[in-house]
This record gives structure tokens, sequence and C-alpha cells, in this order.
């Protein structure tokens, strides 16, 4: 039977096989809630790079470029990391460059993987439904904070195991348990959420909108797909 893991930080992306496997990058604060809603909202295409400096290079060649670092937009750049900035006028049928803290880097740690689909609460059972569908085993990569767990990540992941568990084993112990906070968490995800460490961090930011906007559920169905070094909306 085919078979679905949960890599809970990109630190431990070493102990996995990318090889022929579908890599699903999770970042729900908030960098593929903002890719997924990028996309469905008319953004051409979005290039995920890991660095400053490769993003003020695009931004240069005339890419809208949006640079976050530590939960803040950088300097110098167009937007941040919120996603009702994807949904400006302004960014449609544009190329936009993006960097993270956190998403961007797991996403370049994955280029091994047979194929790489970009997962967030915001079209969640259009993935399923997609991988469902899907002979290879799948990993889903929770970006984590700078290389630690977190909550909402994993959140996501266990929510997707459990719509896929009919269709794919859990090849160990990580989707089981985030499986199961996802079942204690799913009645009230906010409240849930409201502890955790990012969570905290955003709304010292002044970002609780955002946080809300992140956990809603399958309001899209636009599955990013990494395609060359660009993510575009996969045709299925």
């Amino acid at each position: 039977m085919k078979n679905i893991d949960v890599c809970l930080t990109p630190e431990l992306l070493h102990q996995y096989q990318l090889e022929n496997k579908i890599v699903v990058v999770v970042d729900i604060l908030r960098a593929t809630s903002c890719m997924v809603s990028g996309l469905a909202n008319g953004v051409k295409e979005i290039v995920p790079v890991a660095t400053l400096e490769e993003c003020k290079t695009l931004q240069e060649a005339g890419y809208l470029a949006a640079a976050e670092r530590n939960g803040s937009k950088a300097d110098g750049f167009d937007m941040g990391n919120s996603p009702f900035e994807y949904m400006d006028d302004k960014v449609k049928e544009e190329k936009v460059a993006v960097t993270t803290t956190n998403g961007t880097l797991a996403i370049s740690k994955s280029l091994k993987a047979k194929e790489i689909l970009i997962g967030a609460f915001l079209n969640l059972n259009a993935l399923a439904n997609y991988l469902k569908n899907k002979e290879e085993d799948i990993i889903v990569l929770c970006a984590g904070w700078k290389g630690k767990f977190n909550l909402e990540d994993t959140l996501f992941a266990g929510a997707l195991c459990h719509q896929l568990k009919s269709d794919f084993e859990f090849a160990c112990d990580a989707p089981l348990a985030a499986e199961a906070m996802y079942m204690t968490a799913r009645k009230d995800m906010m409240k849930y959420m409201e502890d955790s460490s990012h969570a905290k961090r955003l709304a010292k930011l002044n970002v609780k909108k955002d946080i809300a906007y992140c956990i809603q559920e399958s309001i899209y169905d636009v599955i990013p797909y990494l395609s060359g070094k660009a993510l575009v909306p996969l045709v299925h």
C-alpha cells in the first residue's frame, strides 16, 4: 500500500528518501497560504528563493519581490508575507519572487522529490482529492520555525493525513500524532492555536487577521506545483 509520512521540521529531512516521492511543503503562517492565495487570485507564477539576495536579483529583473524575515517585511522589497497582499490587483498576471524565513527554505531542501506541491488549509480538499489518485508515496514537510517544530504546520499535516488515511498507510508515528492533534483542534482551531509560538509572534505584529484567514479550510481549488523554478497552478 502507498505510504504517507510527516516530516515535522526540515532539520529532519535528511532522514527521508525523497526520490520518486511527492513532497507537500506546508508553512501555514504564512508562506504557503500566500502562495495558494496568490495563484488563486491571478498571480502568473511564484518563484521561491532561499535568500534575500536571490530575491533582490529577481526584483531587479522585473519581478514583484516579496520578502519576510522574522515575521516582518524585509526592507527594500515590494511585499511582505501577508496573504492579503496577494489579493491586490497589482499582483494579477505578475511574476512574484518570494523568500521567507521558513517556507521557501523548506522548498529548496525538497528538490530531489519527484513532485513538489504546496499545501495549506486553504486548498486542503483540492490537494487531498488530487493525491488520492497518485501512486507515489507522500511526505508532508512542515516548514516549522527556524528548524524547530511548530503547531500549525503539524495540524495541517494531520488534516491531510486524515483525508488520505483510506488510501495511504501511515509510514510511522508522526502522521498518527499529527492526525490526533488535528482531530482535537478542528472544532476550534483558532483557540487551539492561540498559545502557539508563531501565533503569538504574529499577534505582536498586529496581523491576527492573517491567522484567521490562513486556517480557513478549502476555499480554493488551486494547487501550486513547482515547475522548474516557478510555482504555477497544477493542471489536473
